[in-house]
């Protein structure tokens, strides 16, 4: 085996990886490679303790064995990719076209097929920690859901080339979720932000919001409630 490959993202921090795969083998001979690299490794053996890892912990790249037992991994990125947009790769044994498409239309960012060799993972690893840095450090101009486009420097909302109506609180708020990437925001994060003081005014600007960008409002799409956390805006 060749010698690791560094594992730094773009600003030179060491990344924290979490490994999900229930192959003890390979579980431990990537914890040891990746380590080598210095980068910092946590390791689950079923999606159950990968939960409990990513409530106790922020990752910046999960790497996903497909066939495991009980839920597989297809099931747990799907979850995560409801609150998170942490970058996934998927490992599995399932090379096929089908399975490709069905791991990149839930949102995973590569495909890794078994067998592998370390430093290739080691590579796009890599690769996608330049991507999620760039991303970060690049200010965000704009924001796109569906046929809406939101200019965040001039705080103005289209809808295919119509300027939408906007109150001061509206705009705020459209601009913290947009800032967010699609990541959920809790209520009182959103209040704190905003200005708003109170969760409850939060939900009533959300509820004011919604009625201006949504087809049926109690049926969202764009301004989405995530349960037991706060509200996201779906981006494009």
């Amino acid at each position: 085996m060749s010698e690791p490959l560094a594992i730094l993202d773009a600003s030179g921090q060491p990344a924290h990886i979490l490994i999900v795969d229930d192959d003890d083998r390979i579980r431990e001979l990537l914890k040891r490679y990746l380590a080598k690299g210095g980068a910092r490794v946590s390791a689950a053996a079923d999606a159950e303790a990968a939960r409990r890892l990513l409530a106790s912990f922020e990752f910046d790249v999960l790497i996903l064995d497909v066939t495991m037992p009980r839920e597989d991994g297809f099931s747990l990125a799907a979850s995560i990719r409801k609150t998170s947009h942490v970058p996934i790769i998927l490992l599995t044994a399932l090379g096929n076209h089908e399975d490709k498409v069905k791991g990149f239309s839930l949102g995973v960012d590569d495909y890794v097929p078994k067998p592998f060799e370390p430093e290739e993972l080691a590579m796009r690893i890599n690769a996608i920690l330049r991507r999620a840095y760039n991303r970060r450090a690049r200010p965000l101009e704009a924001a796109a859901f569906g046929p809406y486009a939101f200019n965040l420097q001039r705080g103005e909302l289209t809808k295919d080339g119509a300027t939408i109506k906007l109150t001061e609180s509206e705009t705020s708020l459209l601009k913290v979720l947009a800032l967010k990437s699609g990541d959920p925001i809790s209520r009182e994060e959103l209040a704190r932000k905003t200005g708003a003081g109170l969760e409850r005014s939060v939900d009533v600007q959300v509820t004011r919001l919604r009625r201006k960008i949504e087809t049926d409002p109690r049926a969202p799409v764009y301004l989405q409630t995530v349960r037991g956390v706060g509200y996201r805006l779906a981006l494009d």
